[in-house]
């Protein structure tokens, strides 16, 4: 006969043991914690105003073969950087491979060229990518 009692009394308690329970002030202040905005997956540089560059870059392709941190098909831009120095020559150099394409440098995957971009585009998407060493 106790259990037929004591079995709602146990699911009431385990009820409003998981919709919370407790006092609603302890709540309110526990809640600003809570629900803090979690940024751990959001990139460090996402408040700051994209450099023509890296908008050139966003509206490309180049994301379908590079990642900034790793290797795809082709090298990452972070490895790029950190290979070629930025200066004018290799700024040059590398816009002229970005509309030519090319291989050989990276291993025998070739880079398709990108004719239907312009020499400056080319030279302010590598001013960019040379940028995130």
């Amino acid at each position: 006969m106790k259990k037929r009692y004591l079995a709602p009394f146990v699911m009431s308690a385990l009820f409003f043991a998981a919709c919370g329970g407790g006092n609603s002030a302890e709540k309110q202040a526990g809640s600003e914690t809570e629900h803090a905005a979690d940024n751990s997956m959001v990139s460090p540089n996402a408040d700051k105003p994209m450099t023509k560059g890296q908008e050139l870059m966003a509206q490309s392709d180049c994301k379908t073969c590079h990642k900034e941190e790793i290797k795809v098909v082709g090298p990452s831009f972070k490895d790029i950087a950190g290979k070629y120095p930025s200066n004018d020559e290799n700024v040059d150099k590398l816009a002229d491979k970005i509309i030519k394409g090319g291989s050989g440098n990276w291993g025998e995957v070739a880079m398709l060229p990108h004719t239907n971009i312009s020499k400056d585009d080319a030279k302010e998407m590598v001013k960019y990518i040379l940028s995130l060493k």
